[in-house]
């Protein structure tokens, strides 16, 4: 079942059903609420306002459920969870559509107002759920049956593994996940599991075999003697977009840590790759693309005065542009105003200093006050980067801070930034030690993800600039 068409198919849904739902309700205010305070009937007819309405509204709907997230797993919903986005969703748009377009009609009375809201509430909600009601139903049945699913990896070979890759094979109904091979964690000359599975190889080699058999669910069932490998694992396994699952022990069921989420499928712990909520992330590439166009558009003059400088004051290129390592491990090209002489690395790789000879006069300025960093809201603005996010490193340096720091890899979970905390903290590292030390502020902000906390990190930023405080 193609992921991509399920997406159109919900959108076309909802679309269709916050137009029917516009349609009748201005039907009931033509033909009910207007009567009322008149005293006679209105003349029913279809102007301007409803043929502008039928598509605004239905508009407004689909771009709600957007930022909230409602389209992001459409193979995988609850039902019940579904009803209760559906109803909260509702009541927020309802609201909003009430006192932009509702709250100056002429009434008869308060009691008006709140027919109109509950009508207009009622309408969409119905309109709107039964046929999602429908859909969820549908996928869910196929995926009982075994119709389809989602490819699954597990890493274990032994006892626990084989144990619970025999009870999802026997489940009545199925939890969906399609087992494509298992790894192992220590080598062994056989695997219990090798009678059921393929064995694809080491766990180290996880994020490739990901990509390879388009992974999905990757399932963590390992012996307790293994256990002391959970993290590294998890480690690997975070820098890819698949969902985790670990077999819990008795400690985990009694900490809470388990959470039901099926009745008829075996426990597992979910190990949720959600940093931030799906609307404050949607909310955050809005904003992204909403103040880089802004400053691209409305800078430009000051871009052009920058680059008049840079040229005058050392020969050279305008801009530099270099391969740094983003989201999910993958690498991308970096923009930025040129503040080094052109010849600055000709000896390898090697970070700058306070009294770096290699730094132009004018780069000094532009490195104090972030002025180098400007460019970047253009990678920001084609999605490689954001306002806010760890900053990008060369892969010549993540292999030294690997090495120290296997953590870093955490990192790469989200898109990296124009600023950080590190940066607005640490400021620029001269050395492995010194991006060590900035990476305990960054894994905080990732584990703290939130657009207040971006609000608070950009204010900081202003206030460096502001002050020339850049390190």
């Amino acid at each position: 079942m193609n992921k991509t068409n399920q997406i159109i198919k919900q959108v076309s849904f909802d679309f269709i059903a916050a137009a029917v739902a516009w349609a009748l309700f201005f039907v009931f205010r033509k033909t009910y609420l207007e009567p009322l305070k008149y005293g006679y009937q209105v003349p029913f007819e279809l102007n301007n306002s409803f043929y502008i309405g039928i598509i605004i509204i239905p508009a407004f709907w689909v771009l709600l459920y957007v930022i909230s997230g409602t389209y992001r797993n459409p193979l995988r919903k609850s039902r019940l969870k579904e009803l209760g986005q559906t109803i909260s969703l509702t009541l927020i748009g309802s609201i909003v559509i009430f006192f932009v377009l509702i709250l100056d009609d002429e009434i008869m009375g308060y009691k008006a107002y709140y027919t109109s809201f509950l009508t207009l509430f009622s309408l969409h909600l119905t309109l709107t759920f039964i046929p999602r009601f429908i859909n969820s139903t549908q996928i869910a049945h196929k995926i009982h049956r075994r119709e389809f699913g989602f490819n699954t990896l597990m890493i274990g070979g032994n006892g626990k593994a084989t144990k619970l890759y025999n009870d999802l094979e026997n489940l009545e109904r199925s939890m969906g996940n399609v087992m494509i091979g298992f790894l192992n964690v220590y080598d062994r000359e056989e695997y219990l599991l090798e009678k059921h599975l393929e064995h694809l190889g080491n766990y180290e080699q996880v994020n490739e075999f990901i990509e390879k058999h388009n992974i999905e669910e990757v399932i963590i069932a390992i012996e307790s003697s293994e256990h002391v490998a959970i993290k590294k694992i998890i480690s690997l396994v975070d820098s890819s977009d698949v969902l985790i699952k670990i077999i819990p022990d008795m400690y985990d069921i009694l900490t809470g840590s388990v959470k039901m989420n099926t009745i008829y499928g075996t426990p597992l712990i979910e190990i949720s790759s959600t940093l931030m909520p799906i609307w404050q992330r949607n909310l955050k590439r809005i904003i992204d693309v909403t103040a880089s166009t802004f400053v691209l558009i409305f800078c430009m003059p000051m871009f052009m005065a920058v680059a008049l400088i840079i040229k005058l004051d050392s020969k050279g290129p305008i801009f530099y542009s270099h391969p740094r390592i983003g989201k999910n491990g993958k690498p991308f090209t970096i923009y930025k105003f040129r503040s080094m002489k052109t010849d600055a690395e000709s000896k390898g790789p090697a970070l700058s200093s306070d009294n770096d000879s290699r730094i132009t006069g004018f780069g000094k300025f532009m490195r104090k006050t972030r002025v180098d960093e400007m460019p970047q809201f253009f990678n920001v603005l084609i999605g490689t980067m954001s306002l806010v996010g760890p900053r990008p490193e060369r892969q010549y340096f993540i292999d030294q801070i690997v090495k120290t720091a296997p953590h870093y890899r955490h990192l790469h979970k989200v898109l990296p930034g124009i600023t950080s905390w590190g940066q607005v903290k640490y400021g620029y590292a001269e050395n492995v030690d010194e991006m060590i030390e900035r990476l305990r502020y960054d894994i905080i902000y990732i584990e703290n993800m939130s657009l207040a906390v971006d609000f608070k990190i950009m204010i900081y930023t202003v206030l460096t600039i502001l002050k020339a405080g850049g390190k």
